[in-house]
């Protein structure tokens, strides 16, 4: 999985144009970062930027940004309405995919670190990333604002995680917090209701936090204090989760206004049917819900999987469908559309050029690929075909499996198709990408012989370039081998286990299977036998007639069960 974090500095500047751009210009000026939103508070004197990308281009795109911000902003003339401690105030890490918390923490300190080394900056450590168990809290770091700095600094107990004296540096630029937290999600529950009073008890009955306790648990009871006069709480039923109860004029509803700091420990689909028992409860019903902002896939994704498991339907579907049912069974088109290219991070950090030039064969109908193959071009050729073979025969295997899960009878065997289902569509996944990425090995080759060859040192540099492309051509074709045969598996136990009208459809999955390892197997030959150097050549062709051994017995087994069935 791609690691994937996100990034949403505060910087204490609100009204001044030119620097806020300046800013967003040094973050958008590193590679793989994309900015997908800045949003500047007149009132606050604060921009909010958010951007993601990979873990090392956030770091270094979070560190310039600080860079521009210690250049263009001079705390000791800055006022505004939010709490502040410097010109980059907070500074956190947040996992979107492919990384954990833990991680982001370790980077959060790393990227501290680097911004007092090289730019002088103080910082402090806050929730995850933080080095003392009471900075987990932003508000301890953050204690006195920027006015209180020289006083901290000088108390061992509070100064900063990285940081020396206070000088003329710090008192321009402040300090700044740096952390690493979960991805929040904003929400909103509506309600069948126009009372506030009601939406917000409801709030109280899910939020972490809960209510105030009272004498015998009514609402008109004594408040309820410990032997220290503290005020004693109730707690409500949803770990990690803020909500309040309020009243929409533009939408005619009550909703319930639901802030989740931790998705880990309540999923969004946990929270949408914590909230709808809660107000079934108190006799109201959960319409929809209204998710504001954005979100990671996984919160979809996992949301659709926990509905397919409720309908005992297979989770072995494409991963649009999957959403799809998590957008309806929440029903978060209730208020307006929801389009999930307009929501979930990953999709929006494609770029659609790019993206249209990585998958140019995969978008393509059959018609057309199959006219592009036949076309005077050598690519795309066998390797690409063979991919997409190897594709076709994941995409069938899944396909018996699904009509299993859902097989009149055989209700009680669902997740064992369904198991089965899953695993063939990463397969497929997998070979879908080796479809372009073959075509795009051949290409790499082409590209050489357009290198100049004039002087020794061109010819060595050329001759170094052939030798690394074509020994990627040769191993582009053993992963097309490699996915394939884990099709295999999948075929025999559809063909001895699955839906025996789909025998025939197992069948063709390992024929197809087979020959799209067969046909990369070629590939790989081709292109090893063009190395200079033979050495590196002599594992992947080892490995591909391994491969071709294993793949033939797994096929004939296949169709011996496919013969057995069809009779």
């Amino acid at each position: 999985m791609q690691q994937i974090i996100e990034c949403v500095p505060n910087y204490s500047e609100g009204r001044d144009r030119a620097v806020i751009e300046a800013i967003v210009s040094a973050i958008s000026s590193v590679e793989g970062v994309k900015v997908l939103n800045v949003d500047p508070g007149e009132a606050t004197n604060r921009t909010v930027v958010t951007f993601v990308g990979s873990p090392e281009a956030v770091t270094e795109a979070a560190f310039r940004g600080s860079a521009m911000a210690k250049e263009r902003i001079d705390m000791r003339r800055h006022h505004g309405a939010h709490p502040r401690s410097g010109a980059t105030d907070v500074l956190p890490l947040i996992p979107i995919s492919g990384i954990t918390l833990e991680e982001c923490a370790a980077l959060a300190r790393k990227l501290a670190e680097r911004l007092y080394k090289e730019l002088g900056i103080p910082c402090y450590c806050y929730e995850a990333a933080a080095f003392k168990p009471e900075r987990k809290n932003l508000a301890v770091c953050r204690a006195g604002e920027y006015e209180a700095l020289p006083e901290k600094m000088a108390d061992p107990d509070r100064k900063p995680d990285f940081g020396g004296e206070y000088d003329d540096t710090v008192a321009r630029t402040g300090a700044t917090n740096v952390g690493a937290r979960n991805f929040l999600v904003a929400v909103n529950y509506n309600l069948n209701t126009t009372s506030t009073r009601r939406a917000m008890a409801i709030a109280f009955d899910v939020r972490e936090k809960g209510r105030k306790a009272r004498e015998g648990g009514k609402l008109t009871g004594k408040l309820l204090k410990d032997e220290n006069g503290n005020q004693i709480w109730t707690p409500g039923t949803l770990k990690g989760c803020k909500a309040i109860g309020w009243y929409i004029d533009e939408y005619g509803i009550a909703q319930v206004s639901m802030n989740i700091t931790d998705i880990d420990a309540t999923p969004l689909h946990v929270a949408f049917e914590e909230v709808s028992r809660a107000a079934a409860a108190r006799g109201l019903r959960v319409t929809g819900a209204e998710i504001v902002g954005l979100v990671p896939k996984k919160v979809l994704v996992e949301a659709g999987k926990f509905y397919l498991e409720r309908q005992q339907r297979s989770l072995g579907i494409p991963e649009e469908e999957i959403i799809r049912i998590a957008v309806k069974s929440m029903s978060l088109d209730d208020l307006k559309p929801f389009d999930p290219r307009e929501k979930v991070i990953e999709y929006l950090m494609e770029d659609p050029a790019e993206m249209a030039k990585k998958e140019h064969l995969v978008r393509l109908s059959v018609k057309d690929f199959a006219k592009e193959t036949a076309s005077e071009s050598p690519a795309p050729g066998g390797g690409s075909v063979s991919a997409c073979m190897g594709a076709f025969g994941a995409a069938l295997a899944t396909m018996v499996a699904n009509l299993s899960a859902h097989k009149r009878g055989w209700d009680e065997r669902w997740k064992e198709f369904s198991d089965v289902a899953e695993k063939g569509q990463a397969i497929m996944k997998e070979l879908i990408a080796l479809v372009d990425e073959d075509t795009a090995a051949f290409n790499r080759i082409m590209d050489v012989f357009a290198m100049p060859k004039g002087t020794p040192e061109e010819k060595a540099a050329r001759d170094k370039a052939m030798e690394e492309a074509t020994l990627y051509a040769a191993s582009v074709p053993l992963k097309t081998m490699e996915a394939s045969l884990k099709a295999l598996p999948l075929a025999l136990e559809m063909a001895e286990k699955g839906n025996p009208a789909s025998a025939s459809d197992a069948g063709v999955a390992a024929l197809a299977a087979t020959a799209a390892i067969r046909g990369a197997a070629l590939n790989v030959r081709i292109n090893a036998a063009g190395l200079t150097d033979k050495a590196p050549a002599e594992p992947l062709l080892k490995r591909a007639e391994a491969i071709i051994a294993e793949a033939e017995k797994l096929q004939d087994e296949v169709l011996k069960a496919v013969n057995n069935n069809i009779g």
